[in-house]
């Protein structure tokens, strides 16, 4: 490519810095409004972050903001296999070499922190563990064990008030565990993806009667009251949360009556408790996800990340148009650790190998064929 168009294409936007919202002097700021999107890589043997995945994370340094993989806030947190924790003082020493090695590199870096729930397998649990979800309600279908392979979704146990509470003290001391010992620059709740604060969110998944279902009022407390916990823990400018308005992955109910309006209602909480950003996973395009990406624009005051098949010009135009303030890229990650040099000089990107996505070894993760 010419130098020109090099030139004309790092004057761009996606490549501007920028600063997360304040709260008093302490502000995070990006070198660019390129996200790496959280993405699960089953690397994590014995649920630990090992160097494999510090050397990963490190190579990926130059995005504004990586944001980890879903990492369990306790072992009933647990899901799929080889996925990494965030709760005991090994899994934390491991998350602290990934964090100095990506600082290390000028890089910021977020923690996911994603509780399963029914999405799990006790093949996939250590001992003692329990499967929680909102209501006794199993997913449909299967999911993979490094044991027995493919197995059915147990039917998980609906939670106690009491299990609720501890719960949201789990994600609250996951978070503080990853900002002031993991050396995280902050955490992303996952409430996406049909993981556990989704299936609160959804009324398929969610048939209790008590304050935490029934109405839109009642199936969004959950997820309010774990970010008001972790934002009371951290700090409210090192806490953002991912959402997937009307993803119907494990076994969600895409769009439903009234999920519009429980979008818009959730943005307007969440910037009441003054969260430094709301990460939008979105699906094909249609007027529902229009509308949804504008309502969560007008009514959260926070910084605005928008995720789904964007490519370098997409991303521009959504930044140029103020539909958002970061872009997040996932699959052009994979193989492609220097994403933003090559979007920049417009190199082409690497094709990666998805039978490699979650197999444990390297090939695949750090290393390229």
């Amino acid at each position: 490519k010419s130098s020109k168009s090099t030139i004309i294409m790092s004057k761009r936007l996606l490549f501007e810095s920028f600063k997360l919202p304040k709260v008093g002097k302490d502000q995070i700021t990006l070198a660019n409004r390129v996200v790496m999107a959280p993405m699960t890589r089953s690397r994590a043997i014995d649920n630990l972050p090992n160097d494999m995945i510090k050397t990963y994370y490190a190579q990926r340094a130059t995005a504004g903001l990586i944001i980890t993989e879903g990492t369990a806030p306790s072992k009933n947190g647990l899901g799929y296999a080889r996925i990494p924790g965030c709760y005991t003082t090994q899994q934390v020493e491991g998350w602290r070499k990934v964090t100095d090695a990506v600082h290390s590199k000028g890089g910021k870096i977020f923690l996911q922190i994603m509780h399963c729930g029914r999405s799990s397998h006790h093949l996939n649990m250590p001992n003692g563990a329990v499967i929680l979800a909102p209501s006794a309600v199993p997913i449909k279908g299967q999911m993979y064990t490094d044991q027995k392979q493919m197995q059915d979704f147990p039917v998980p146990k609906a939670m106690t008030s009491e299990d609720i509470t501890t719960a949201i003290a789990e994600y609250a001391d996951s978070a503080a565990l990853a900002v002031e010992s993991g050396g995280f620059d902050g955490v992303e709740i996952h409430g996406a993806n049909g993981y556990l604060i989704d299936q609160f969110l959804n009324p398929s998944s969610n048939l209790r009667t008590d304050g935490y279902g029934g109405s839109a009022q009642g199936r969004i407390r959950f997820a309010i009251e774990v970010a008001d916990a972790i934002s009371k823990k951290i700090g409210n400018h090192r806490t953002g949360i991912r959402l997937s308005p009307f993803g119907a992955f494990n076994g969600m109910d895409g769009e439903y009556p009234g999920s519009k309006e429980l979008f818009a209602d959730l943005a307007t909480e969440f910037s009441n408790l003054k969260l430094a950003y709301m990460h939008l996973m979105l699906g094909p395009p249609s007027a529902s996800i229009d509308q949804v990406k504008s309502s969560v624009r007008k009514n959260f005051s926070g910084a605005l990340i928008l995720c789904g098949d964007y490519n370098v010009d997409k991303a521009e135009k959504a930044l140029v148009n103020g539909e958002c303030d970061l872009v997040a890229f996932g699959r052009p990650y994979l193989a492609n650790p220097t994403l933003v040099e090559k979007m920049k000089t417009n190199a082409p990107l690497t094709e990666m190998n998805y039978a490699l996505n979650f197999t444990p070894g390297a090939e695949g993760f750090t290393n390229f064929v």
